[in-house]
C-alpha cells in the first residue's frame, strides 16, 4: 500500500510519524510524498489552541473533499484532536476511514492492518521503537525523549488527552539518536512536554543531565538541543550540563508565562518573578554564549494593567534572546476557562501589539552582539532558499544567517556575522 503522512501540530508529532512511516515501510508499505500517490492518507492533528483546531479540521475537510473525486483513497486521522473529539469527529465525519487516538506508533501501524479505528481511554503515545523513515529532507531530526505531562498549569488541555508524563528509555533514545547520526543528521533536537521531567516516572529522579552526558558520547559531527524546560523544575545541575557538554548547545527554551506574581499563582505557577529573574540571570552567566527563548501570555483572566507592567519589566530584566507571544483562549476542561474575569479582546490584542515591539527590540539587541564573531552553522533549505542556521536558533521557530556564498544543505560551515537585525543575520564563509 502506498501511504502518505500530513503532519500537523507540534515536532513531537514530527518525531511519532516517522517512527510510524519506519515501522510501515518495515512492514512492506511504501511512503509516498503526496496524496495523488497515496492508497491511504494519515494525517496527525493538534488541537492545542484554537487555532490549531481550526487548521486541523481544515485539513481534514480537504482531504474529505479531495476524496470525492479519488473514491479509491482511504482517509486515517490520528492524534491529539481524535483523543479529545473521538465521537464527534467519527458522528460528523463518516467519510474518515480510520481514528487513532494518543497511541504510540506500533499499535497504530498493527491498526491500520486491520483497518479498524484505535482511540484508548488513556493515553499512551510512548514508544520502543527507534527506526524511523525521513519524511522530510532535514538537516535536523526532532527525537521525543517523553510525552505527557503531570503539572497543573491552569490555562492547558494538554494532560487532558496525552495523559500522564511517560518518559522513553535511555537505551531507546540513544539507539535512535546513533541511527540518526549515522544517517547524516547533524542536529538532534530532544522533545517532550517538560524535558526537565525526563526519567522522572521510570528513575525515580530527573535524568536529563544522565541522558545528555550518554548522548554526547556519541561519535561523530552533530549538535544536540533540548527543548521546552519548565521553568519551576530547571535545575542548576540541567544548567550546567547542558552548558559544559561539548555536542550540547547552550540553549535554552524556558517558558516563564508572565511576569506578575498574581497572575503567575493563577496560572498554576510555583516560581515568582524575582526567582524568575534569578534563573535567567543564572542561565546566562553559566555561559558566554548562552542564547534564552521564552514565551509569554497577554490576557489571561484577571490581568489588570499594573500585572501587564509586570509582564513588561521582567522581559525588560531576563531580556531573552528570543521570543513568543500569543493571547490567552479558553480551553475546554481547564481551571482557567471557568475564571469570570475574562480581558476584552481588544486589551489583550493591544498587549500582544505592545509585547511583540519590545520582542523586536530585543532580539536585534541579541542579534548585534554577535556582529564580529565567527560562529558554526549548518546549511538548510529555509523559505525557498539555501540559508545558515547557527547554534543559538532552533529549526523552523528561530531566525537565520545569510550569506552570499554558494552552501550546501546539511553541511556545517563556519560564518562571521557581518550584520544583524531582528529577522536575521548577514554573513560571509571563512571556513
Amino acid at each position: 500500500m502506498k501511504i502518505g503522512i500530513k503532519i500537523l501540530g507540534c515536532p513531537k508529532n514530527v518525531a511519532d510519524c516517522e517512527i510510524l512511516a519506519g515501522l510501515l515501510k518495515a512492514k512492506g508499505h511504501q511512503i509516498v510524498k503526496s496524496a495523488e500517490e497515496a492508497d491511504l492518507v494519515i494525517i496527525d492533528t493538534c488541537t492545542f489552541i484554537e487555532d490549531a483546531k481550526r487548521e486541523t479540521i481544515d485539513t481534514i475537510l480537504d482531504f474529505v473533499y479531495y476524496k470525492k473525486e479519488r473514491k479509491d483513497l482511504k482517509i486515517a486521522v490520528k492524534g491529539c484532536m481524535v483523543q479529545r473529539y473521538y465521537k464527534e469527529l467519527k458522528k460528523e465525519l463518516p467519510e474518515v476511514d480510520m481514528w487513532f487516538g494518543v497511541v504510540n506508533p506500533m499499535e497504530i501501524a498493527k491498526a491500520i492492518e486491520k483497518g479498524k479505528d484505535l482511540v484508548k481511554n488513556e493515553p499512551f503515545p510512548i514508544y520502543s521503537s527507534y527506526k524511523r523513515e525521513n519524511l522530510e529532507e532535514t538537516p535536523y531530526a526532532y527525537v521525543k525523549i517523553a510525552d505527557g505531562c503531570d503539572r497543573k498549569c491552569t490555562f492547558c488541555a494538554i494532560p487532558l488527552f496525552k495523559g500522564r508524563y511517560r518518559s522513553r528509555s535511555i537505551d531507546v533514545i540513544k539507539k535512535e539518536v546513533e541511527e540518526l547520526v549515522n544517517s547524516g543528521k547533524k542536529e538532534i533536537v530532544l522533545v517532550s512536554q517538560d524535558s526537565t521531567a525526563y526519567g522522572t516516572d521510570i528513575y525515580g529522579e530527573q535524568s536529563l543531565p544522565h541522558l545528555l552526558h550518554e548522548l554526547n558520547n556519541i561519535k561523530g559531527d552533530f549538535w544536540i538541543r533540548v527543548m521546552y524546560l519548565h521553568p519551576d523544575y530547571l535545575t542548576d545541575e540541567i544548567i550546567n550540563t547542558i552548558s559544559s557538554l561539548e555536542k550540547v548547545v547552550p540553549y535554552f527554551e524556558v517558558p516563564i508565562q508572565h511576569g506578575s506574581n498574581y497572575i503567575l499563582k493563577r496560572m498554576g505557577r510555583i516560581k515568582k518573578r524575582n526567582e524568575l529573574i534569578k534563573l535567567f540571570e543564572k542561565i546566562k552567566t553559566s555561559h558566554k554564549d548562552a542564547t534564552t527563548r521564552t514565551t509569554v501570555m497577554v490576557g489571561f483572566p484577571g490581568e489588570r494593567e499594573n500585572d501587564f507592567e509586570d509582564l513588561l519589566d521582567i522581559l525588560e530584566k531576563i531580556h531573552p534572546d528570543r521570543m513568543g507571544v500569543f493571547v490567552y483562549s479558553d480551553e475546554e476542561g481547564t481551571v482557567a476557562s471557568k475564571f469570570e474575569d475574562k480581558v476584552e479582546e481588544v486589551v489583550a490584542k493591544e498587549r500582544e501589539e505592545i509585547i511583540s515591539k519590545l520582542a523586536i527590540d530585543l532580539m536585534r539587541e541579541s542579534n548585534e552582539r554577535f556582529i564580529g564573531r565567527k560562529v558554526k552553522a549548518v546549511a538548510e533549505y529555509e523559505d525557498g532558499g539555501v540559508h545558515l542556521r547557527s547554534f543559538f536558533d532552533a529549526p523552523e521557530i528561530d531566525e537565520y544567517i545569510v550569506v552570499d556564498e554558494e552552501i550546501k544543505p546539511g553541511d556545517f560551515y563556519y560564518v562571521e556575522i557581518t550584520d544583524a537585525n531582528e529577522l536575521y543575520m548577514e554573513g560571509e564563509i571563512v571556513g
